[in-house]
This record gives structure tokens, sequence and C-alpha cells, in this order.
């Protein structure tokens, strides 16, 4: 258990890492009126797969402690909650096929701005937060 956890933990700062590239090089082709390519794609689809990633991860730890240990507390929940939240925040710039390269650059910095957002939230709403 002890295991999945740490994996857990560990995930987050590959995401974190991840999701600043990605809104270093979007931000980039917002400004310097790129056209999205495969590799902006591929960056998209990275971040929102190493989100789902430790969705699977958290949620499996989730019910398993949850079920042989400690119970389902409340800051579990809130946590499981927001993360959900930040998962689907990190979906948006795959799903921004419709619009001109210029506008899908900007709003997949503002969803992956968003899903660190909640990120953060999420981890703070856990007792240590960040120093885990």
């Amino acid at each position: 258990m002890v295991f999945l956890l740490t994996i857990h933990s560990t995930l987050r700062w590959i995401i974190i890492v991840v999701a600043f590239l990605a809104v270093i090089k979007f931000a980039l082709g917002w400004a310097m009126n790129s056209s999205f390519k495969g590799m902006d794609r591929g960056l998209a689809a990275g971040f929102s797969g190493l989100l789902d990633a430790q969705v699977l991860l958290g949620l499996i730890f989730f019910l398993w402690d949850g079920f042989s240990k400690s119970g389902f507390p409340g800051f579990r929940w809130e946590h499981m909650v927001i993360m959900l939240v930040a998962a689907a925040l990190g979906h948006v710039p795959s799903r921004l096929k419709s619009l001109g390269d210029k506008q899908r650059f900007l709003y997949s910095v503002i969803a992956i701005l968003g899903a660190l957002a909640m990120v953060y939230v999420g981890v703070m709403r856990l007792p240590g937060g960040w120093t885990r």
C-alpha cells in the first residue's frame, strides 16, 4: 500500500513538470502565432494521460485503503472530487480541435493553469499538504 501511495505522490511532480512545459510551449505558440502541430497534440495528450493515470492510482488507493484501514474521511472525498475536476480540465486542450490555432493555444494554457490550480488546492486539502 505504501508503494502505491509513493507512486501516486511521485507522479504529481511529473505532472507538474509536464504541465509547466506545456504552458510554456503553448504560450509561445500563442505569442508567435504558430500552428498547433503534432508535438503540441502530443504534449496535450501526454498531460491528460498522466492525469488519467494519477486518477486511476488515486482511486485504487482510495478504495483499497478506505475499505482495509482508515475508512473514508472527509478530506479524502474532497481531494478526490477536486482532482477529478483537475483531470477534466486537463482534457480540455485535446477537445479544442475546432478552434483556430491561436485560440487553441490560449485556451489550452488557461485549461492547464486551471488544472494546476485544482491540483494545488486538492493536495492542500490533505493532512500535511505539499509536505507529504
